[in-house]
Parts: structure tokens; sequence; C-alpha cells
């Protein structure tokens, strides 16, 4: 799907806001309510537009322990990828795992009650062998920045040929 700007506006506004009213939204975009719903419907419909949540703070909540897991598989057949992808996703606390180029095979965002709930985590990983080689744990001490949207304009300016 080819996407111009008042598209780009429309990712925008509900990446910083997924409850802004249809008028609201139309105004901030410059259409008006029916065309830009009916293009909101269409991201939606593409897949553009995945869903829309609530940013909470966690540590408003309760205690946290965030934890940044390298994890290197001892084998690298699919089988083997797909097992233990399909461990991660039935984790909760494991809130976010990419799999990367480089020197490990996993980058894996965990947030539990505190440091021995994470190493009874990992502990229950181990013990369900599911090819764990090594992982390297780092604890978040501090949050400098996290951002949950995508850099739309930035992005699209890049494929324009507009930055370098």
């Amino acid at each position: 799907m080819k996407l111009d700007a008042i598209d780009l506006r429309i990712l925008e506004a509900v990446q910083g806001d997924g409850r802004i009213t249809k008028l609201a939204l139309a105004e901030k975009v410059g259409l008006s309510p029916t065309p830009c719903w009916m293009r909101l419907r269409k991201l939606e419909k593409a897949g553009i537009i995945t869903g829309y949540y609530a940013r909470l703070a966690p540590r408003k909540i309760a205690p946290i322990a965030s934890v940044m897991v390298e994890i290197t598989l001892a084998n690298h057949r699919q089988s083997d990828f797909d097992r233990f992808e399909r461990a991660v996703a039935a984790i909760p606390e494991i809130t976010a795992c990419w799999s990367v180029g480089g020197g490990v095979d996993y980058i894996a965002k965990v947030v539990t009650p505190d440091i021995d709930a994470y190493q009874r985590l990992i502990d229950g990983l181990l013990d369900r062998e599911l090819g764990i080689e090594r992982y390297f744990t780092y604890i978040v001490t501090k949050t400098v920045k996290e951002e949950t949207g995508v850099p739309v304009t930035v992005l699209f300016e890049a494929d324009a040929g507009e930055r370098p």
C-alpha cells in the first residue's frame, strides 16, 4: 500500500493518541471526518495499524526488574529456532524478543517482580532444554528512552530520498 502525506499524519496522530476522537483526528490531519475515518479503516485493514493499547508506568504499579538478555542457541536448525520462539511467545514476562544477526541469536526484554523471579524464569527455560547454549544478563538500572512508536516522518523522508 502506497502511503501519502495524509496517511502519515493519521499514523502519527493515532500513534501518539490511540483514543483520539474521529473529529479531532480529522482536524489534526486536515480532512473532513468521514474521509479521514475511511483512511484510518483502510490503514487498519491493510495491517499497518495493528492495534491500540494503553501505555503503563509499571513502577507506579509495583516494584519491577527490567532485564535485557542476549541468548545464543547451541544449534541453528530452523526447528531449534521454532521451538525456542514458541516457548518465548508463551511467557508473559518476556515482553519483547528479537532475532538478531551478529554474535548472538536473540535479544529479549524481560520484566519480573525482582531479580530472583528473573533467575527462576531463566532456570525454567534452561530446564525445558530449548537449546540455549549461553545467555548474558543486563540489568536495566535506568530507562533513558523507551519509545513504542515508529518515527513515521523520518522513515518516510528516508524512503523518499530526502535523508542520507
